[in-house]
């Protein structure tokens, strides 16, 4: 077994059993991509066992802390069984669910979603891609699924010097799904939609926005960033008599427009707009518009902490056009998805855009992804989506 030898002192975060090695760590040793290496502290002490990147700044990501364990099928079957148990114990409100959760079921680079009886898988690390036939097959046995496929097309693989792959990994057939979640129905592409196909993170805010339509009598709503409409088709089913959705791909519209008649909704409640969020809010504000609600839930303005100032600028320029153009008494949903914009940064940007604004709000709630996208104790950078629900005074 090939070792990676650390220099001393940077022993500390394995310790904590925090799962990532970064390459400014490594003293000495070098392995084939994904290849399981044994890490070692300066003086040889065993730490983890990992897989080994030599491309990414993330050189080793750890599998087992146990230095009796051994990485092999058996090993990756426990870790699928314990994923899978959680997901169990958590019943969501959906057929659609996240199964793996990357370093959070201790297998980072993994992440597998399930839409109905078809899985969706992205090999997103060196030692994940070494594993992936194992991996699918492992997948399908424990879940009864017969189809698995795949979207390791995200642009994290460069950094691992892997190339996108997308297609079929086991079994065929028509990529166009539909889940049911909550009382709702609504589909996806696993092809084309983003990340997997749909963002089932947003699940349990989707069902809190439409309590809370429907319990402060919130009529005009805008939704920005809308994509597909989950959060417009729950406002709808909150009782909102108008929802304007907002995004710059017609094709996502498209379906919006789809989920909002197969649920049932008058389409005459629905408007979409193919435009720039930015610039509608700003022709809204001109307009002298006012909504009772608005969400924003943008992409990620942030991939890392060095890019957190560019995306402070970007979140709190949104955050006070829409605290403008919220009527008093109305509820704003706010989210960030970068992961290099923590949580108390988030609320002091929305502070901040506030202050401008020549506003305040109360914090109705915290908001973060479903629990079966869970962030862990030792990790985390798991937690990457947060948002506030804030009720303007």
């Amino acid at each position: 077994m090939k070792a990676i030898r650390l220099l001393e002192g940077k022993e500390r975060s394995l310790l904590r059993r925090h799962p990532w090695v970064f390459a400014g760590s490594v003293a000495r040793g070098k392995a084939d991509p994904g290849e399981t290496v044994r890490v070692e502290a300066h003086d040889g002490r065993f730490l983890a066992w990992g897989a080994y990147s030599g491309t990414s700044q993330i050189r080793v990501r750890a599998w087992s802390f146990d230095e009796a364990e051994r990485i092999d099928d058996a090993f990756f079957k426990r870790r699928v069984d314990a994923a899978l148990a959680l997901r169990r114990r958590l019943a969501p409100a959906s057929d659609g669910v996240r199964l793996v959760h990357g370093e959070a079921d201790g297998l980072p680079g993994l992440v597998v979603d399930r839409y109905g009886d078809v899985l969706v898988a992205q090999f997103l690390a060196a030692g994940t891609e070494r594993w992936k036939g194992a991996l699918a097959d492992i997948l399908l046995e424990r879940t009864g699924c017969t189809r698995l496929f795949e979207r390791s097309d995200s642009g994290v693989r460069a950094l691992e010097g892997l190339e996108p792959v997308a297609g079929w990994l086991r079994g065929a057939g028509a990529t166009e799904l539909e889940i049911r979640e909550h009382d709702w129905r609504l589909t996806l592409d696993v092809a084309g939609g983003h990340k997997t196909g749909f963002y089932l993170d947003q699940r349990d805010n989707r069902a809190a926005f439409a309590r809370w339509v429907r319990q402060f009598g919130l009529a005009d709503v805008l939704n920005c960033y809308c994509y597909t409409g989950g959060f417009t088709v729950a406002a709808l089913a909150g009782g909102a008599a108008r929802v304007t959705s907002v995004d710059s791909s017609a094709p996502a519209l498209e379906r919006l427009a789809r989920h909002v008649a197969g649920n049932g909704f008058d389409p005459a409640r629905s408007e979409a707009v193919d435009a720039d969020v930015n610039g509608h809010l700003r022709a809204a504000l001109k307009d002298g518009r006012r909504f009772d609600a608005i969400v924003l839930d943008p992409p990620k303005f942030a991939p890392t902490a060095a890019h957190a100032e560019r995306a402070a600028r970007a979140y709190k320029d949104i955050n006070r056009l829409a605290l403008k153009l919220l009527a008093p008494g109305g509820l704003l949903l706010t989210f960030s998805c970068s992961g290099g914009v923590g949580a108390e940064l988030f609320h002091k940007i929305v502070a901040g855009a506030a202050i401008d604004a020549g506003v305040d709000g109360a914090i109705l709630a915290r908001l973060e992804g479903a629990p079966d996208h869970p962030p862990t104790l030792a990790f985390p950078e798991g937690e990457y989506l947060k948002g506030l629900a804030i009720l303007k005074a």
